[in-house]
């Protein structure tokens, strides 16, 4: 380097230590802005971590995607779900992993044999196609086969890109914001531990993969520590329309991926 990097030159050297190998200071600055944001969105909404973060960190940093963001967006969902426990509905969560657990396998077994990025092309129109007819007035309403196929979609590209919970948020935007949350939390972390152990079975996530995750974990609850004080004062209406809106930009962003590639 012949000049210094202000960013690196006031972080202080016990952080600088702690960092991944090959990991700069200024990219894991960015990294942890990225989580921050998407951590506090899916606080608010239920969703919206994988949606924001794995676009922009295929994108920008793909180290990110799938495991490391995965495994936060593991902790980040069970949080959710436990801080509103009493919330949760069970016969949905149930449906949706058994569907999420095909889902995942499913994907392994993609990415061990064929090219995903013409399903994920695939998966992205259809998402935008339910979102403009949801804006249109139709009602997915969820129930138990609505919710196995959520959860089979959901694990297919929660697996593949991060960004699995689309499906869901089509199927449960009429809920309540409080069930809505807490179940989205559990069917999330559940799910996310399912694809991580698949993905570990696959050999693409490991040590160094988890360790990244662990080094952003500040920002990861900061996000959800920002998002207790913002979340009581969303309306239904609003959660329904963030996530509409989330959905519709993790579907362009996976196409933007597609596209960047």
């Amino acid at each position: 380097m012949l000049f210094p990097d202000p960013m690196t030159d006031a972080m202080p050297a016990t952080l600088l230590s702690l960092l991944p190998p090959g990991l700069s200071a200024p990219d894991y600055l960015w990294m942890g802005a990225l989580i921050l944001a998407g951590a506090c969105l899916q606080g608010v909404g239920g969703i919206g971590f994988a949606m924001l973060c794995a676009p922009l960190g295929a994108i920008f940093f793909p180290e990110l995607v799938p495991g490391p963001l995965l495994a936060m967006g593991c902790c980040l969902s069970l949080m959710g779900a436990l801080r509103e426990r009493d919330a949760i509905v069970w016969p949905v969560a149930g449906f949706a992993l058994v569907g999420r657990a095909l889902g995942g396998a499913a994907a392994v077994l993609t990415i061990a044999w064929l090219a995903p990025g013409p399903l994920s092309v695939l998966f992205s129109l259809s998402i935008l196609a339910a979102v403009a007819l949801s804006l249109l007035g139709w009602r997915l309403l969820p129930g138990a086969r609505n919710v196995v196929i959520a959860g089979t979609l959901s694990g297919f590209m929660g697996t593949i890109t991060s960004a699995g919970a689309p499906p869901f948020a089509l199927v449960m935007q009429h809920m309540p914001p409080a069930p809505m949350r807490a179940t989205m939390g559990c069917i999330l972390s559940g799910g996310a531990v399912l694809s991580l152990a698949m993905l570990t079975l696959a050999g693409r996530f490991g040590m160094p993969q988890l360790l990244l995750a662990l080094s952003l974990a500040p920002f990861l609850l900061a996000g959800f520590a920002l998002s207790n004080r913002l979340r009581g004062r969303v309306s239904a209406s609003t959660v329904r329309r963030l996530l509409l809106g989330l959905c519709a930009a993790g579907a362009l962003g996976v196409l933007g991926r597609a596209a960047f590639a």
